[in-house]
């Protein structure tokens, strides 16, 4: 736990750090560097704040989530305590 991924900051988010991969499921957080989140796709929510807070997601296997229309992310698969994750640009 605790990597980071650092993502281009045209997403909208920080630099995304997993914080637990558990019961299938990769949690992560992430800063939020705009003025507004949204998420389609795993779940959100949690500390979202407009005082330089952050967001948290919890995303199991399966089809890619997209985040604030603009970045894909998709966990490709989860063995014991690692997970592989795919992010991209959306389109």
């Amino acid at each position: 736990m605790g990597d980071v991924v650092t993502v281009p900051e045209r997403y909208g988010l920080g630099p995304i750090e997993v914080t637990a991969i558990t019961g299938g499921e990769v949690e992560m957080v992430a800063p939020l560097t705009g003025s507004g989140y949204s998420v389609s796709g795993c779940s959100g929510g949690g500390g979202v704040s407009s005082e330089g807070g952050g967001v948290g997601l919890s995303c199991s296997e399966g089809p890619a989530a997209t985040i604030n229309d603009a970045m894909s992310l998709e966990v490709v698969e989860i063995l014991d305590t690692a997970a592989v994750l795919r992010i991209k640009p959306v389109g």
